[in-house]
């Protein structure tokens, strides 16, 4: 007599092939996250086109005693900047968050004008709340001043916030979605160093999903 050497269906299949295609999604994840931190390390640096004649200073948080350790970064960036080039015009961009006193374009120009610079010279964009409001407000604040939308401009702002602020720099002044060779032509950057070692580690997993997000919906 002959037996069928059926034993059924293998226990345990369905769950390895849901397990090899979570490591490959996983995998996936990790790659594109590498590729984002090479973006926003690629954008990560000093960058100079022309002579720009309008500074534009990214906010961040205000502490009850003044700016943050990172917006102090950002301050400090721009003025040794100044120091060479002390007739630019100045745009400080950053409205009230829910815990903050103040605006962050008011601290901002607080700490410039403590600083020395001149406050007729500082424009003050204090209605914003995250980077595409920012460069949105300062462009209408630029259009209402009547200057030259098509000048050379410098973006000041945390390393690794700048690559997400060329973007979108780019994409309200043309419509376009990224043209890198645009941005050539008329964005200089000033990377200010992330001094403070918790939020530069927060950034690190922070930034990559910012990008994303602004990326798809900031528009």
């Amino acid at each position: 007599m002959e037996y069928n050497n059926y034993r059924g269906r293998k226990r345990g299949s369905g769950g390895k092939k849901w397990l090899a295609a979570l490591l490959v999604l996983i995998g996936l994840g990790l790659v594109l996250f590498g590729v984002l931190e090479v973006v926003i390390a690629l954008g990560s640096r000093d960058k100079m086109v022309g002579e720009p004649q309008v500074m534009v200073i990214f906010g961040c948080q205000v502490k009850p005693d003044g700016p943050s350790v990172l917006l102090r970064d950002r301050l400090d960036t721009a003025l040794d900047y100044l120091e060479d080039h002390p007739d630019m015009k100045i745009v400080v961009s950053g409205g009230k968050g829910d815990d903050e006193h103040i605006s962050e374009a008011q601290c901002m120009y607080d700490y410039l004008t403590a600083h020395g610079v001149d406050g007729a010279q500082i424009y003050r964009e204090d209605k914003s709340r995250n980077t595409w409001q920012n460069i949105n407000n300062t462009f209408a604040l630029m259009e209402r001043e009547g200057w030259n939308l098509t000048d050379d401009v410098l973006l000041v702002s945390s390393g690794f916030h700048l690559a997400r602020i060329e973007m979108l720099w780019d994409r309200t002044r043309t419509g376009i979605l990224w043209d890198v060779a645009y941005n050539d032509q008329y964005i200089s950057t000033l990377a200010a160093p992330c001094t403070h070692t918790l939020s530069a580690v927060q950034m690190f997993f922070r930034e990559p999903l910012a990008l994303v997000k602004s990326f798809l919906f900031d528009r």
